[in-house]
């Protein structure tokens, strides 16, 4: 499939390289802020799952406007793989399991806490949607885990959900540290994709909790919530995002948008580094 044609299929793909973002999900982070004013006072923030770092990105170029001495805003960015630099963020190579890398977090922001954390990380999908939300489930609790340790009380976490049969077990889970938790799906997220994030306002852990990276959360075994009746039986809040108005992501649309005269190819803005097919691709160029 050539150049043109994948343009022409993903028009959040072809504005991400306009406009100089990493990837197409930096508009899910700014339609989710457009909706809930995540970004509101905040100073200091993680981005965990960080690569390639269009979220990072985002980040940088709003937390910004929210003082007037740039010095002031930190932004800490968090991923097992290698990410190219950006300016104003500081790059941790971390597993984000781990009790070193929530210190490293803390010290980063001079014993503070941060303001908001985000985590736009997902597994290699297979397309068995009962193992790709099981496995997505195991990281969103692994970046509530690190969240624990960093976040301040009534601070913020924005972090990818696949949408499941079991998605109020994970609700439940963030009840116990969130006042507002809802589950949005921006309208740059396609709607063939099970994909949403978790918005959760108001960080207040349980009297008496110690965060720690021993046990882990989802400690409970799954059942069907929907036998729940009466005062027990809950329904998890979900919010579409994003302007009416906006392009919709799983349409097509020409090349030469309203207002353009032509259309000029652009490479994305940060190709992958050392990317896992790398070797395949220089041995096949061998044979």
């Amino acid at each position: 499939m050539g150049k043109t044609s994948k343009d022409k299929r993903d028009i959040y793909y072809r504005l991400a390289k306009e406009e100089g973002w990493r990837a197409r999900s930096a508009f899910k982070l700014l339609q989710i802020n457009e909706e809930y004013n995540i970004f509101n006072g905040v100073v200091r923030a993680v981005d965990l799952c960080a690569a390639p770092g269009s979220w990072s990105q985002v980040l940088s170029k709003n937390l910004r406007k929210n003082t007037e001495n740039a010095n002031d805003v930190k932004i800490v960015a968090v991923d097992l793989q290698a990410m190219a630099a950006l300016p104003g963020v500081k790059q941790i190579q971390g597993d984000i399991t781990k009790l070193s890398t929530a210190n490293e977090i803390i010290q980063e922001f001079e014993g503070q806490k941060a303001d908001l954390v985000v985590c736009d990380g997902a597994p290699d999908v297979t397309g068995l949607h009962d193992i790709d939300e099981y496995v997505q489930s195991q990281l969103l609790l692994a970046a509530l885990n690190i969240t624990t340790h960093v976040l301040k009380t009534g601070g913020i976490f924005v972090a990818k959900i696949f949408r499941g049969k079991d998605v109020t077990l994970l609700y439940s889970q963030l009840k116990q540290f969130f006042e507002f938790v809802t589950v949005t799906k921006p309208r740059s997220s396609r709607n063939s994709s099970i994909e949403a994030f978790v918005v959760c306002q108001n960080y207040n852990p349980p009297p008496g909790y110690v965060p720690t990276m021993v046990n882990p959360l989802l400690d409970h075994k799954y059942c069907d919530f929907n036998q729940f009746t009466g005062i027990n039986r809950f329904i998890v809040p979900f919010n579409a995002c994003g302007d009416i108005n906006a392009y919709d992501s799983d349409t097509s649309y020409p090349l030469i948008l309203e207002g353009q005269e032509s259309y000029e190819y652009r490479e994305p803005v940060q190709g992958p580094i050392n990317p896992p097919y790398k070797d395949v691709l220089n041995k096949t160029k061998n044979l």
